[in-house]
């Protein structure tokens, strides 16, 4: 048996204390599907490191990273260094050096878990945004003149190639085909004059070729607020890097917690490893108190599995997770509950 060579970057926050309950989870479900996994963990790529050295990580980072078949990252983050050296310096660099062009962040409204939205209902909500993670808003072209003068300025260039867009526009009309068969598109080419008319149009393009594919446009103010009143209406919602950022972190607030909110950095082709992480960020103010919400890091995990070619396992975990909702009152303090995260984890290892 072959084990698939997993790489773990733990980073900063409560990024340590999340990663090994996925890492359980996969071992004991890999037990039960007949498979392993070999674990190699980077334990100083974080601001810590940055701290000391003056970079998040190493400068043969990827190489180091090439030769995996996934990564599993905890979290990258920390008051002491500012949040776009720390995300420059490591999250971005490996989205980009491995062409991780697909953010994928399911989000569902769990049984046993309060949504804020009183039309969120269990069962009903079960959406997946899919954002493009390379190019868009969050593009490295742009710069400061005049600095410290009343005339400063800043300037950041948004890119839109048609390579960037219509690759995440396939792979998003391929899951709505897979899925419900609806599919919503992002836009603000009302205000926005350039670029978004620019994605609307290859919307439109690609959209023919898929039929059996229902889909509209929503301007991403209107979007929003549909996404608070009537969340139900959406199967998948395809955005550019900065729409799909924000939409994201809203429907997981919908479903009740960002805490169990996964997303997956997809590399489709597979030419160079996935990146897998909970959303909920490093959380400095609970770190080193063992109570850190350890959902989203395992979804993560199931996320990578079915990336990996065992939807089945996948399958196992995310039953699991909706087990433990759904019939027990165990729940992380950020679920009104008073477990610790190693007493989270170990009831999803006994229903699983």
């Amino acid at each position: 048996m072959t084990a698939a060579r997993i790489a773990l970057i733990p980073g900063d926050g409560i990024g340590p204390e999340v990663l090994p309950p996925p890492q359980q989870v996969l071992d004991a479900v890999g037990g039960r599907h007949g498979f392993g996994f070999s674990y190699t963990s980077y334990d100083d790529w974080s601001c810590e490191r940055y701290l000391r050295e003056g970079a998040m990580m190493p400068a043969d980072a990827l190489d180091q990273l090439r030769d995996k078949d996934a990564i599993l990252l905890g979290a990258v983050g920390h008051p002491s260094v500012p949040d776009h050296v720390s995300l420059w310096g490591l999250l971005i660099p490996i989205r980009r050096g491995f062409r991780q062009y697909v953010n994928l962040r399911p989000i569902r409204v769990f049984d046993g878990v309060d949504s804020p939205v009183r039309g969120a209902v269990p069962g009903k909500v079960d959406l997946v945004v899919v954002r493009e993670n390379v190019e868009g808003e969050y593009s490295e072209i742009g710069g400061r003149l005049h600095c410290g003068f009343p005339s400063e300025m800043a300037v950041q260039e948004a890119v839109f190639t048609r390579a960037g867009v219509t690759r995440v526009l396939d792979y998003a009309f391929e899951l709505a085909a897979r899925r419900d068969g609806r599919l919503t598109s992002a836009t603000k080419s009302n205000g926005i004059v350039h670029t978004l008319p620019f994605w609307d149009e290859l919307v439109a393009e690609r959209g023919a070729g898929y039929p059996q594919v229902a889909w509209d446009q929503e301007h991403i103010d209107a979007l929003a607020a549909k996404f608070v009143l009537d969340p139900a209406r959406f199967d998948v919602v395809v955005a550019s890097n900065l729409f799909g950022d924000i939409l994201s972190d809203l429907a997981a607030a919908v479903a009740g917690s960002i805490g169990i909110a996964p997303s997956a950095h997809l590399n489709p082709e597979r030419e160079f490893p996935s990146m897998f992480e909970p959303v909920h960020g490093s959380a400095p103010d609970i770190a080193g108190r063992g109570i850190a919400n350890p959902l989203g890091a395992i979804w993560s995990a199931a996320l990578m599995l079915d990336h990996l070619g065992h939807p089945e396992a996948a399958e196992d975990i995310t039953d699991a997770i909706t087990a433990v909702l759904a019939k027990t009152d165990v729940r992380t303090p950020d679920l009104g509950g008073s477990a610790t995260t190693t007493e989270f984890t170990e009831k999803v290892l006994e229903l699983l």
